[in-house]
């Protein structure tokens, strides 16, 4: 199993001021599900090396056992801050995807020709594409091979708008992930904010929150055993 994480380059949170990026938890839960299933990982970002972690997500408080593994894996470490640059990654060299969230997605990955392209290039040719918390943004322009946007009657999910509300970040988003679906025609769902969430759909598996990341992870591992 080879599978590729995609994370953000992007550190800015709008005209807020504050910085962004990936979220830890997104990053770390699924990087060590699948390296303890025994998988290859290679990461990328659109503009390589590190990418930005959003200050927030190395608070005290959002601290779990797969982030305080991580801080104590130095070989992991020196993974995520040689992401290979996006755009000189080719689907075919990889069995699945995967999209860590953080705010930062939203205003890259989102609207990367490069990554949209990936993401048509892997269902395309019968791969599984995963993102969660705000990740299921970058399939805002994505189209399946009918034309139609991906997500369209597929069953999806991703952050809630009650759970940019609840972190205040409802005018600062450049959109709204769970708003985004909708308007591209996908069943979305939710828990209760917060709550571990993901749908699969065919190929595609989405997940609510960064408490979905693992079950995300999981997910993509068993359409990955067959």
């Amino acid at each position: 199993m080879k599978i590729l994480m995609v994370l953000t380059s992007h550190d800015q949170l709008g005209n807020s001021g504050q910085k962004t990026g990936f979220w830890l938890e997104e990053f770390a839960a699924p990087y060590y599900r699948f390296l303890d299933a025994g998988a290859t990982l290679i990461l990328a970002s659109p503009k390589g090396g590190q990418p930005p972690l959003d200050p927030k997500s190395d608070a005290a408080d959002a601290q779990t056992d797969a982030t305080r593994r991580f801080a104590e894996d130095p070989a992991a470490q020196r993974v995520l801050a040689q992401t290979r640059i996006l755009a000189e990654v080719n689907a075919r060299d990889y069995d699945a995807l995967f999209y860590p969230g953080g705010h930062g997605p939203l205003w890259d990955l989102a609207e990367d020709a490069v990554s949209i392209a990936l993401i048509e290039a892997f269902i395309a040719a019968g791969k599984p594409v995963a993102a969660v918390c705000h990740a299921p943004g970058v399939l805002r322009h994505v189209k399946g091979a009918d034309g139609h946007p991906l997500v369209q009657a597929k069953r999806v999910t991703g952050f809630a708008n009650s759970e940019e509300a609840a972190v205040q970040l409802t005018e600062v988003v450049p959109f709204l992930v769970e708003g985004m679906l909708k308007a591209n025609g996908g069943h979305y769902s939710k828990a209760a904010d917060w709550q571990a969430h993901i749908e699969q759909d065919g190929l595609l598996i989405t997940g609510q929150n960064p408490a979905s990341s693992a079950a995300a992870a999981d997910a993509l591992l068993d359409l990955l055993r067959g």
